[in-house]
């Protein structure tokens, strides 16, 4: 018989933590798929984050380095300048990367930095029980906003791809969601594309992944994904905001249809 689905080999045996419904376990897939296709586990270097995504050593099958709070550009930027030839990625979520260490990654991307960026954008704090997130959507209940996220009490969300979009260093950004076989698939295509700009030598690649926290949404996994849809996408555009110069023009940002 064919085997037409399989682990894949950058991809640990291990049983993830993660939550039913949780888009961490896709994420990793997806990562691991493309270094894979890619041919480059022996010299990649993943880096981890603080939050949900913590364990992330314990998925990969690459080498991983964990960083304090926030500091994960900082550190890639340290690994990839010491081994100029290896891959190296950062795996963050909404409250690593947007908050703590929105600094570090602004100040990495103006630089041109060449490695990639996976940005988990849940709009939660999934791993300390639910609080607002620099990018919960206007209107979400969290734990810190009950009444849910209002512009005067709390703000504006931030936009990741939009901010980093309004500096020069960045090569690739792109914006997508993991909510249907559809998403997936483009998904996939834009991680396998951020890896490629490094290995091209292009610069700093940034991939944003709009998934679901089903459990501090206090929403089934099906209807989780169907707030992604209806309420998530709208206020965060699926797109390729920036891509290398003299490769295809991005891809208009727009709603799955």
């Amino acid at each position: 018989m064919k085997k037409v689905f399989e682990r894949p080999q950058s991809l640990s045996e291990n049983c993830f933590h993660y939550c039913p419904g949780c888009g961490h376990g896709v994420a990793h897939r997806l990562v691991a798929e493309v270094i894979d296709e890619l041919g480059i586990m022996e010299r990649t270097v993943g880096i981890c984050p603080v939050g949900c995504a913590v364990y992330a050593y314990d998925y990969f099958e690459c080498d991983m380095i964990e960083a304090s709070h926030g500091r994960a550009p900082a550190v890639a930027t340290g690994a990839k300048r010491v081994l100029p030839g290896h891959i190296v990625f950062t795996y963050q979520g909404d409250g690593d990367l947007a908050a703590i260490g929105i600094g570090e990654m602004i100040h990495a991307a103006a630089r041109g930095e060449n490695f990639t960026t996976i940005f988990i954008n849940n709009g939660v704090y999934g791993m300390t029980q639910g609080q607002m997130a620099p990018t919960t959507p206007i209107g979400q209940k969290t734990t810190t906003s009950p009444s849910g996220r209002s512009i005067s009490q709390e703000g504006n969300p931030i936009k990741v791809c939009e901010l980093l979009n309004a500096i020069d260093g960045p090569a690739y950004l792109a914006r997508v969601a993991i909510t249907s076989p559809k998403t997936i698939a483009r998904a996939r295509r834009c991680i396998r594309k951020a890896f490629e700009v490094q290995l091209a030598g292009q610069g700093f690649s940034l991939v944003e992944v709009l998934t679901s926290c089903p459990t501090y949404w206090h929403l089934s996994p099906a209807e989780a994904l169907a707030y992604i849809e209806e309420n998530v996408i709208p206020a965060f555009p699926l797109g390729e905001f920036r891509v290398p110069a003299g490769t295809a023009a991005p891809v208009a940002a727009h709603a799955p249809a």
